[in-house]
């Protein structure tokens, strides 16, 4: 029998946050924290402080303190404003003096969680799996999120715990690994990913300055694209389509500034001068005027391994902003195919097809100023919100955080 525990927050964990470009890991645990603290849950996001290289040991003894996230956080995280976060301060020689017992990740789970964060603590989620055997040790129900293929066997004193309440992953080909490697069928299961509150709030003026800024050149149709640009995403595939439409305006966000840059090198080798690379983009909100100023939001990505398992955030973003979609088809998303989605879909790997599919889509689905509502209708159900609701669902009665009055 579980003792019934008093503490109250809903603690995630993420084992750092960069502030840096490519960063959907890091997206992802804050907005899942964000969610929670939205849906009235006390959320708090904690991680390590690894911008403060503090020399004073005595942050040891303070190491936890919750409090408001600055202004840094919201801009670049574009988090709820009702979300907490705790930083743990990481003092020399933390991390600065080789050895077991000065790495971060002892620190953190073997004196940090059970001494400071554990006395305040409901229920954990994270993606690390130090944190959750931290967690499940010291008797605290723990939620596991892995979007990878697992390499190597689970401990079974951990998953089999009674406090390992319930693993979440994004397809059922991780869903699959993670059985084989040892977590009970039972403990796990595949969600979608989602979108945040914030691209479902119209901006048609901010939308409006969008297509006056890159709509150049007597263009007047806008194609975007937003997320990570590594090759499997497709991006060589629609640099290539986007040579086959010059009359249409491409805009490609995210990145690297060194990918950013190698792509802009290679738009103009291959004398590509219909698309603007507009990388990284702050405030994080900008992205919702930018997805209803576009007539088509394009997802390609390639073929292989990588498409078999992918979940993209950015998916669920452009379903909620109304605007239409021209998809790959890949494995995920497959079920989306016979869904009410004002969407086209096409072949992976197939920059013509693409092309082809783009032109068609622009002029099957005219742009809305308003957004199809069929589409923002059917996105709702894939807010990081109902998300919450769905994982909570799988946690025992009496191990579920409370929701503040």
């Amino acid at each position: 029998m579980i003792d019934k525990i008093s503490q109250h927050h809903y603690i995630f964990f993420s084992s750092q946050l960069s502030f840096q470009a490519d960063t959907a890991h890091e997206i992802h645990d804050v907005l899942c924290a964000s969610a929670a603290a939205n849906l009235g849950y006390s959320s708090v996001l904690v991680y390590p402080d690894r911008q403060n290289k503090t020399v004073n040991p005595l942050a040891l003894f303070y190491p936890y303190k919750i409090q408001q996230p600055d202004a840094k956080f919201m801009e670049f995280y574009d988090a709820d404003a009702k979300l907490k976060v705790a930083a743990l301060r990481l003092p020399w020689p933390i991390d600065r003096v080789g050895g077991k017992f000065t790495d971060s990740n002892t620190v953190i789970t073997k004196y940090y969680f059970p001494f400071h964060i554990l006395p305040q603590t409901k229920i954990v989620h994270t993606r690390n799996w130090n944190f959750v055997k931290a967690a499940v040790k010291n008797k605290t129900p723990t939620i596991y999120e892995r979007h990878y293929f697992a390499d190597k066997d689970f401990e079974k004193e951990i998953v089999s715990s009674p406090y390992f309440e319930i693993a979440i992953t994004q397809s059922e080909p991780i869903r699959q690994s993670l059985i084989e490697k040892g977590i009970p069928p039972e403990k796990v299961v595949w969600l979608h990913n989602g979108f945040n509150q914030s691209f479902l709030n119209r901006q048609p003026q901010a939308a409006d300055k969008w297509r006056q800024e890159l709509l150049t050149n007597g263009r007047k149709h806008l194609v975007v694209y937003s997320g990570a640009l590594y090759p499997f995403k497709g991006i060589d595939v629609l640099i290539d389509a986007a040579k086959e439409l010059p009359e249409i305006q491409f805009a490609i966000t995210g990145g690297t500034d060194s990918q950013v840059q190698n792509y802009q090198q290679q738009a103009r080798d291959k004398h590509v001068e219909n698309v603007k690379f507009l990388g990284w983009i702050l405030p994080r909100d900008r992205l919702v005027s930018l997805f209803q100023a576009s007539d088509i939001l394009a997802h390609p990505h390639c073929s292989g391994k990588s498409a078999d398992f992918t979940n993209p955030v950015k998916f669920f973003q452009y379903m909620a902003s109304g605007t239409p979609i021209v998809a790959t088809e890949i494995l995920p998303l497959m079920e989306f195919k016979k869904s009410p989605l004002i969407a086209s879909w096409c072949e992976p790997d197939n920059s013509h097809k693409l092309a082809e599919t783009i032109r068609h889509t622009l002029e099957k689905y005219p742009r809305k100023i308003e957004g199809y509502v069929k589409t923002i209708d059917f996105a709702q159900q894939f807010s990081w919100e109902n998300r919450i609701t769905k994982i909570l669902s799988y946690v025992r009665e009496d191990m579920r955080p409370t929701i503040n009055n």
